[in-house]
């Protein structure tokens, strides 16, 4: 074998490596991105005290008051921050969610809805939806930016750093 024709078999074998390494790169971020990641199971609704809650200042067009249990907030070792929000009307209903955001993807899903018989309704195949959608409502949006999330990550790794966050960005009470 030449020194040439080495020198081009060993070109083409490092091209080939290259080639796999980026391969499965690209395939590895497709599988990790994006609602495919996989998360633990969700956490059992916690209780939760209005008596207790933080407001979270909303944009004046939002006609609902909304508020966060502090003691409510957990995160998942996946990176899931969950809570329980309530929220009212000036007409005195009141409706509470425990929810979650993925902050390393802007998702938040609800898990389950507060019923008016004191119970928890568990949401049967919850779904991740985009914090910038129409839909959940802009609460979501509004606690990730106001402090649940770092940008793309918690805003720290346990509920409770985060609730005193919370506590002393924004003093009011529900």
């Amino acid at each position: 074998m030449t020194l040439t024709h080495h020198w081009k078999h060993m070109n083409l074998a490092r091209l080939m490596g290259w080639s796999l390494a980026l391969t499965a790169l690209v395939a590895s971020a497709q599988t990790s991105s994006g609602s495919d990641l996989k998360e633990s199971q969700p956490p059992v609704p916690p209780a939760f005290d209005t008596r207790h809650l933080i407001a979270i200042p909303m944009p004046d067009y939002v006609s609902l008051q909304f508020g966060i249990d502090p003691a409510t907030l957990s995160v998942s070792p996946d990176g899931i921050v969950s809570y329980v929000v309530v929220a009212s009307s000036t007409s005195g209903s009141v409706n509470a969610m425990f929810e979650g955001i993925r902050c390393a993807t802007g998702e938040v899903k609800t898990y389950g809805r507060y019923t008016t018989s004191g119970q928890w309704a568990i949401v049967t195949d919850p779904q991740w939806q985009d914090l910038n959608g129409k839909l959940p409502s802009r609460h979501a949006l509004a606690l990730a930016r106001q402090g649940l999330c770092a940008g793309r990550t918690p805003a720290a790794t346990s509920g409770s750093t985060i609730g005193e966050a919370l506590k002393n960005r924004n003093p009011n009470r529900f």
